[in-house]
């Protein structure tokens, strides 16, 4: 059984749009002055609170008060039990040595979302085929959702989702999910910017994704409407309306995003039984060049973070994964499939702008095909790594081919 993500987007009239703002609201004020509380208690005491600890005071709140009273208990619960991993997560990173960001109160421009539980106020009726369906939570209605799930199951966990002014329901369901495929070919995939992806098959012929430039297609659009929002008094009507355009127009780019991977992941996953892809380290690829903080590649990274390299081959893997096909990784530091020549096995070391491999060996080819080639034969047991003793009695790792 398999965790997979379902979004339905919702459709409330006015009386449910002002009840599901006004519970986000009161989950707003739950959720900082638990927080409050756990800073009081700590100053006073030096003892931190735990879960069940403010599960008492919320039995309180709803003796006290009937705005909580009236909703569904668990969506009180579920803010409690995000501050509580909030908190978990901050001394996790402390405990590593890491920033460690501590839990912040938040405005409504921040707080986003509440949880809901099947069997405690609240239920989702899936339509014919799993298309569409209406959601109903307890004193505030039914309420029509729009959406279509390829495979559904069990529902584990919901979230209601206020974001770019409109409605959403985010379920994660316990299924077996299935694709049918009867291919039988293998890849190797090199991720870039120049091409979006470049697909390498065994006998070295390839194909290059183009990349769609999501920013660059629509930064006059987007910088104008950050003038916009500049020009005029925060807080204000217009401000407002500025903002709630500029969120809409940045959503409008991210879905056109999400539906492009999901196609081009299909797509991948339906012609290959085996994809070969090295692994990316995203955080240390935009981290900053210099211990102050200050970016002098900040272009490349917006590029970069502009393709959500992540995104897309989590979206690849599981999918092939789903046919029943492999998705394996390469250990990037050990193979070194962009310094490898895929033909004689030495390594060169090439800086960014040099696009083209041209080994002494006499094999040229695109740097990023090269890449890809690597990685298959890395993959299908064609490429290994041996060590030899040099001279001087040190061992070093030397590539060989069988």
């Amino acid at each position: 059984m398999e965790l997979r993500k379902i979004d339905y987007k919702l459709y409330p009239n006015s009386a449910h749009e002002d009840a599901l703002l006004n519970v986000l609201r009161l989950q707003k004020d739950l959720h900082n002055g638990a927080l409050e509380e756990r800073i009081d208690c700590y100053k006073k005491t030096g003892q931190s609170l735990s879960y069940n600890d403010q599960q008492k005071s919320l039995t309180q709140i709803r003796g006290d008060s009937q705005d909580y009273k009236d909703m569904p208990v668990y969506i009180s619960r579920m803010t409690l039990r995000r501050l509580d991993k909030s908190f978990k997560a901050f001394f996790g990173r402390v405990k590593r040595g890491e920033t460690p960001g501590f839990p912040r109160f938040k405005s409504m421009k921040r707080f986003k979302s509440f949880e809901i539980c099947e069997g405690s106020g609240w239920k989702f009726n899936s339509g014919e085929n799993n298309k569409h369906g209406v959601l109903y939570i307890r004193n505030i209605g039914h309420i029509k959702a729009r959406g279509k799930a390829r495979t559904f199951g069990k529902i584990k966990t919901s979230q209601i989702i206020h974001k770019h002014g409109d409605w959403f329901l985010s379920l994660t369901v316990e299924c077996e999910p299935t694709r049918v495929t009867d291919s039988k070919k293998a890849c190797g995939i090199d991720w870039g910017v120049e091409h979006l992806l470049s697909i390498t098959h065994e006998d070295a012929s390839f194909r290059q994704v183009e990349n769609p430039r999501y920013y660059e297609t629509h930064k006059t659009e987007v910088l104008e409407l950050e003038r916009s929002m500049a020009r005029k008094k925060r807080g204000s009507a217009r401000w407002k309306r500025a903002c709630k355009a500029l969120s809409q127009s940045r959503a409008k780019i991210a879905r056109k995003r999400h539906q492009d991977h999901h196609q081009l992941s299909h797509n991948i996953a339906k012609e290959y039984a085996l994809v070969a892809s090295e692994k990316l380290d995203i955080k240390q690829m935009t981290r900053a060049d210099n211990p102050s903080g200050i970016y002098n590649k900040t272009s490349l990274n917006r590029r970069v973070l502009d393709t959500s390299p992540a995104k897309l081959m989590g979206m690849i893997r599981y999918k092939v994964e789903e046919t029943g096909g492999r998705y394996e990784e390469v250990q990037t530091k050990k193979v070194k499939p962009s310094q490898r020549c895929p033909d004689c096995l030495v390594t060169k070391k090439k800086p960014l702008k040099v696009r083209h491999h041209i080994c002494t060996c006499g094999c040229t080819m695109k740097r990023d095909v090269a890449s890809g080639l690597v990685m298959l034969r890395s993959v299908l047991g064609t490429l290994h790594l041996r060590v030899e003793t040099i001279p001087n009695g040190l061992p070093r790792k030397t590539p060989s081919k069988h």
